[in-house]
Parts: C-alpha cells; sequence; structure tokens
C-alpha cells in the first residue's frame, strides 16, 4: 500500500488545526476566568524575539494553507494577517480547514517530483515536492503548531498533551 503526499500533509494539518482551535478555546476561557484583557493573549509570548501567540496561529494556518497550495500547483489564498481578537483567530484556523478540505488530493500527490519555488524571507527557495513537504512544510507547521500551545500553557491555560495531539486516529484495546 503507497502512502501519498495528500495522506501525509492533509490529515496531519487538519487534526493540527483542529487541536489549534480547542487550544485557543481554551486559552480564551482561562482569559475570561482571570478577567484578563483577551488582547493580552494574543500579545502573549514565550521570548521578546519570538512571535507573540496571534502570529503563532497565523503562521500555523499559513504553513498548511500555503503548504498545500504549492504543492497542488496553485496559489495559495493571502490572509490578511489583522487578526486583533479570539474570534478573528478562530475563523481564520475554520477558513483553513475549509481550504485544505477543498485542495484537490491528486494534485497534491502528483507533486512529489515537481519543483515547488517558494519565498523564503527575501529571496526564494527550490526544493522537490517530497523535500518540501518533509523538510519545510510540515517541520514548520509542527513548529508554530507547537509555539502556539506552548504560549498558551504559559499563559496559563489549562491544557495538555492530549489538547495537543487533538484527535488523532486510535483505538483502544484491552
Amino acid at each position: 500500500m503507497s502512502y501519498s503526499m495528500s495522506q501525509a500533509l492533509l490529515p496531519i494539518c487538519t487534526v493540527g488545526l483542529e487541536a489549534l482551535s480547542g487550544v485557543i478555546d481554551k486559552a480564551a476561557a482561562h482569559a475570561a476566568a482571570k478577567k484578563c484583557d483577551p488582547s493580552v493573549l494574543l500579545g502573549w509570548r514565550l521570548a521578546p524575539d519570538m512571535f507573540a501567540f496571534a502570529r503563532q496561529v497565523q503562521v500555523t494556518c499559513d504553513q498548511a494553507k500555503n503548504g498545500a497550495s504549492r504543492l497542488a500547483g496553485i496559489d495559495p489564498p493571502k490572509f490578511e494577517d489583522n487578526e486583533t481578537t479570539v474570534d478573528q483567530l478562530k475563523d481564520r484556523v475554520a477558513r483553513t480547514l475549509a481550504y485544505l478540505k477543498s485542495l484537490d488530493k491528486a494534485a497534491i500527490d502528483a507533486s512529489g517530483a515537481r519543483e515547488i519555488v517558494f519565498p523564503l524571507g527575501p529571496k526564494k527557495a527550490k526544493m522537490t515536492g517530497v523535500d518540501y513537504l518533509n523538510h519545510f512544510v510540515l517541520p514548520n507547521f509542527f513548529f508554530h503548531l507547537t509555539a502556539s500551545y506552548a504560549v498558551a500553557r504559559n499563559f496559563g491555560a489549562d491544557v495538555g498533551k492530549r489538547d495537543f495531539l487533538g484527535k488523532i486516529p486510535l483505538t483502544l484495546v484491552d
């Protein structure tokens, strides 16, 4: 049985983004319980030189939608980075999830050997599709997903490993 590019990307990003939506909910609930302005959560960061929570969520979404788009051979949609509320962040995650569901899996699957050109800071980079997926998209997606989770936890949200993992496809056995 072969394992396709779309199987390696789409379920991972979907489960991760759905889990991120739950982490956002728990962080917002913590802010409300502490009577803390939600904008404090959005600006919270682990270190001065790291992105704040809102930006971590934005970049997590961008890695999923931009990476999947490039692998599908289409231009990614542009999401403005202007979220200033928890509801707007949740909407961005939801729009990203809806977009991922709309993609042509066959186009993604056909991208393994195709050259992918993508922006990398002020320059452009290129990799084969399989290298782009394994060495750029997924590591960056997980970095920013993990950072989002870590910021929420550092903020005081009651989140744990199960919140990060989300609804992974498993069956408990005796």
